[in-house]
């Protein structure tokens, strides 16, 4: 059964030796907002890039070597993985124009390497300027990434802000599947930052979670109908969360209406046609979790993903986890391996 991950982290390749990019990745993370970017060395030598919210709080490990086209295709090799795409972890949440840039060629020229195995998604701030507009089109017309990438939120600001609107028209308008990568922390972060797991896994959740409710809540793909998010970490566990938000009207006459019982259909419609879910390393979660998850979302949209090389084992592990844990159909195992990432991308497979 063809596998593709659509979760392979990437960064450039000379990240640590070439200085101009490497500073582009330190300058960028926003300082005066507790954001805390630095270079340390591991127990083994290696150079690793640290990102700290607040201050000795480490939220994201970037190891030099993890990141190579050699390191990607050797990993899929031992997982039995066939095919991935790859996004920049995190960070694109304050990276330039200019790195950006830097991003997007290394992306292209690993996809040129790998024999056709792995494919790119193109990374831009989505503030809409024309120059940012340029350099999507240059990805997807002239460097063939499959997708483009955004972070969940900017700053203080999600997706749904009216800032990004300019972006959202031309992804309305090129039709392109958008990966909706977790960013470190929430907006408001303050009560989870004091446990290593609440900050680093339970944070990513609930930044998910806000941002689905916000696309959804808005209307957004109402104006955008082409619109078709994939967001990590199972959206935040959405599937746990979508019948409690969309109430149905109380048979009762209430003497005062607390919850908004309107509405309901078109959430739903636009769970059905605008949200989907990357599978992040899905044996984490636990199989009654995940089999919940796929029959209350559908099968059809959720795609498998490890977030290499967070853990190395992690590819490995969901891939074994899905084929072999799983108790759903053939078919259902099928779209999550493969066959949802061959139609959303587009995928010459």
């Amino acid at each position: 059964m063809t596998v593709v991950d659509i979760n392979v982290h990437h960064l450039p390749e000379d990240l640590f030796t070439n200085e101009k990019i490497l500073n582009g990745f330190l300058n960028s993370a926003p300082r005066g907002f507790g954001e805390i970017a630095r270079v340390d060395t591991t127990d083994a030598g290696k150079k690793h890039l640290i990102l700290e919210k607040p201050k000795g709080h480490q939220n994201l490990n970037y190891v030099d070597g993890d990141y190579s086209a050699e390191a990607k295709l050797a990993a899929m090799d031992d997982a039995g993985v066939d095919y991935g795409i790859m996004r920049v972890p995190v960070w694109q949440e304050w990276l330039d124009l200019e790195t950006c840039r830097a991003v997007n060629d290394n992306a292209a020229d690993i996809v040129q390497r790998s024999n056709g195995r792995l494919f790119s998604t193109a990374c831009v701030p989505p503030w809409g300027g024309k120059e940012n507009i340029y350099e999507l089109e240059r990805c997807v017309k002239e460097l063939g990434a499959v997708g483009v990438q955004v972070a969940c939120h900017y700053g203080q600001l999600y997706l749904d802000d009216e800032v990004f609107k300019p972006y959202m028209k031309v992804l309305n308008e090129l039709n392109v599947p958008v990966i909706v990568h977790h960013t470190p922390l929430p907006v408001d972060w303050k009560s989870v930052v004091d446990y290593t797991n609440l900050r680093r896994e339970f944070g990513r959740l609930l930044d998910q979670a806000t941002a689905v409710g916000r696309e959804l809540f808005s209307g957004m793909f109402e104006e955008l109908p082409n619109l078709r998010f994939i967001h990590t970490m199972l959206g935040g566990n959405w599937f746990a969360n979508q019948n409690l938000l969309t109430p149905k009207p109380s048979p009762k006459n209430e003497a005062i209406q607390r919850l908004d019982a309107t509405g309901a259909d078109e959430i739903r419609r636009y769970l059905k046609d605008n949200i989907f879910y990357d599978l992040t390393h899905p044996h984490s979660w636990g199989k009654d979790q995940v089999e919940a998850a796929i029959k209350i979302g559908g099968a059809d949209h959720y795609l498998f993903g490890s977030s290499f090389p967070v853990f190395y084992g992690w590819m490995s592990q969901g891939v074994d986890f899905v084929k072999n844990d799983l108790e759903i159909s053939e078919e259902d195992r099928e779209l999550i391996l493969s066959g949802n990432a061959k139609r959303m991308f587009n995928l010459p497979i």
